[in-house]
């Protein structure tokens, strides 16, 4: 049996895997939703891998770290603090050393990618409102986005967003990409060309959008356990 620790990105919100945790517990599996301090101006990557550490407590035996888009800030922290056994990174903001969150967008050139996706696709990208709904909600089902949309705007912080990754490299734990191939934020080609930059690694593809836990849960939790070393 594993164990997934399932690190939000940005907004922090556990509630984003409340569709996936039941399919890996299904599946045999434990699986911890980490709720992360991102309403809090004091608290940045170091406090949030904290906060992942004290959500996996002393369950320290065949831990899986699945880390969501700026989760992958903080993931490879917890992994010098926890016995890893593999890493996933799901529609990550893959950093390098020295860098800041705030610094990844257009050091990747992310916003580039994601108007060019727009354009052969056929899409305008409008206002913010239109434009998160259309990065983040366009393939969900429609009692899921309307929950979404309930939530609210996430309550996050600047602080972890201007300061720089604090490793030196990446943690000597096997690490795997997967990208939803239909993701508007992070379009698929300029992941597979971040992924081999940062990491030399080729991204895994799946159907789904940004938020690939809430639109194909059970898609999802199939890849996972997949994954783990036999």
């Amino acid at each position: 049996m594993a164990t997934f620790v399932l690190i939000p990105g940005a907004g922090g919100s556990a509630w984003y895997w409340h569709r996936l945790v039941p399919e890996l517990r299904e599946r045999g599996h434990e699986a911890i939703a980490v709720e992360l301090p991102t309403g809090d101006d004091s608290a940045g990557i170091s406090e949030y891998a904290d906060a992942v550490v004290e959500a996996v407590g002393d369950r320290g035996e065949g831990l899986v770290i699945v880390a969501q888009s700026m989760g992958t800030f903080t993931a490879p922290l917890v992994c010098e603090r926890l016995p890893v056994k593999l890493l996933v990174l799901l529609n990550p903001m893959i950093p390098k050393p020295g860098e800041s969150a705030g610094e990844w967008w257009e050091a990747t050139g992310q916003p580039q990618a994601r108007a060019a996706q727009a354009a052969r696709d056929g899409r305008t990208l409008g206002g913010d409102d239109d434009g998160m709904r259309d990065a983040f909600f366009h393939d969900l089902p429609p009692d899921v986005r309307s929950a979404a949309v309930a939530q609210g705007e996430p309550d996050q912080s600047g602080t972890p967003f201007g300061q720089p990754w604090p490793l030196q490299r990446w943690p000597d734990v096997p690490t795997r990409v997967l990208q939803g191939r239909d993701d508007r934020l992070f379009p698929v080609e300029f992941q597979h060309r971040v992924a081999q930059e940062r990491l030399g690694i080729t991204p895994e593809e799946m159907p789904g959008g940004h938020l690939v836990a809430l639109s194909r849960p059970a898609e999802l939790a199939e890849r996972l356990v997949a994954m783990l070393p036999i």
